[in-house]
């Protein structure tokens, strides 16, 4: 068991190598300094639903090996179907806060910069 989790490990560092060679090519998250409160907060708001959506994919992909490797016994079949219908709620959550977020930023920075 502990040699699958350590073959696991190995391929998923090995597939996020590129993600640490290009990391010296990011630009900045928080943008110029000008900004004012509101896109900051709305930048910081949207990065955390990012990495939220990003782990809910992550617990889908998941779910989906828990139901491949289930050798056709019942309870580890239900345990990834579970895992599965959790990730897709969890991702519609986290799309629709996105939706809600967006908008609520859109409308304070427009209402900001008018007046």
């Amino acid at each position: 068991m502990n040699k699958t989790y350590f073959k696991i490990f190995t391929i998923l560092s090995f597939l996020a190598l590129p993600i640490v060679v290009f990391a010296a090519e990011l630009i900045n998250p928080l943008g110029s300094k000008d900004m004012n409160i509101y896109d900051l907060i709305g930048r910081i708001v949207k990065a955390l639903l990012g990495v939220a959506g990003s782990a809910s994919l992550l617990m889908f992909v998941y779910g989906g090996f828990q139901y491949l490797v289930s050798g056709g016994d019942a309870t580890k079949v239900k345990k990834g179907k579970d895992t599965l219908v959790n990730a897709a709620l969890g991702l519609a959550i986290i799309f629709g806060a996105f939706m809600v977020v967006n908008q609520l930023i859109t409308y304070l920075t427009t209402a900001t910069s008018a007046s």
